[in-house]
């Protein structure tokens, strides 16, 4: 009887091989697409030192200016390449192949910097960065979207709208409008979203931040990453190196946490 039984399972592990399925011991690898958006934090302008400059995960790649995929590496975004440095986005990548061993991981950065949440709208030309920011985002999405399915994005905005009445008044609504637009075209209105606070050395920045720590009690499948202890480098605005470094991990953090919740 237990020959019989190994012989039989022998044979269905042979059909899987043969008909391309996943096996028990090996989930079928597959390409799971990130969204990278919002301004210069996501961006990242922090220094590309050589310890920074030599971070990369065979299974992690990225999107590049181009519109083709390549290895990830910093800076992974070019929205302004004489200032485009570290930022959060590697870092995410990197914590996400850890977590899913047998997938590769492709970033789609989409940020600019400057860009308020009034400019991620669709057919809104920003004139600072000579841009229609959320359509030439969508282009890159659909392009990635060839390379394997959107499984979330992360989210590093809202400097451009704190000390405005934005930043209180209609930023939440507008930026559920934002997801529901993402979501809509990426065919998935469970998408997860993680937003990012700002960086808490500003007063304006708290004042921000505290509104937008509602959005999880308004938009499902959304989750706001802490900025505690993160610094600046120097102009109370951009995180420094190890502090975009850091946040990388924190956004994959709440980034799994939403996935797994959806399972």
């Amino acid at each position: 009887m237990l020959n019989a039984k190994r012989f039989l399972t022998g044979l269905i592990v042979a059909a899987l091989a043969l008909t391309g399925a996943a096996t028990p011991e090996r989930p079928q690898a597959k390409t799971r697409v990130y969204l990278l958006m919002g301004q210069s934090n996501m961006a990242g302008r922090g220094k590309v030192t050589a310890v920074y400059k030599s971070m990369q995960h065979p299974r992690v790649i990225m999107l590049n200016k181009n519109n083709q995929w390549t290895e990830a590496k910093h800076p992974v975004h070019f929205d302004k390449p004489d200032v485009a440095g570290v930022g959060p986005g590697l870092r995410f990548g990197m914590e996400l192949a850890k977590a899913y061993p047998h997938d590769t991981i492709a970033l789609v950065p989409c940020a600019v910097g400057g860009t308020s949440i009034t400019k991620w709208e669709p057919g809104v030309y920003d004139k600072a960065s000579k841009r229609h920011v959320y359509d030439d985002a969508l282009a890159r999405i659909r392009t990635a979207m060839q390379k394997g399915t959107v499984h979330g994005v992360i989210w590093l905005q809202g400097e451009a709208d704190s000390g405005k009445d934005t930043a209180v008044n209609g930023y939440l609504s507008k930026l559920d409008g934002l997801i529901r637009n993402i979501r809509r075209e990426v065919g998935n209105e469970q998408l997860p979203w993680v937003a990012g606070e700002l960086g808490r050395y500003r007063q304006r920045y708290l004042v921000f931040n505290k509104e937008l720590r509602k959005l999880p009690r308004k938009v499902a499948n959304t989750a706001v990453v802490t900025s505690t202890n993160l610094q600046h480098k120097g102009d109370t605005t951009h995180l420094d190196s190890p502090s975009a470094d850091l946040y990388g991990k924190r956004f994959a953090r709440q980034m799994i946490r939403l996935e797994r919740k959806m399972k």
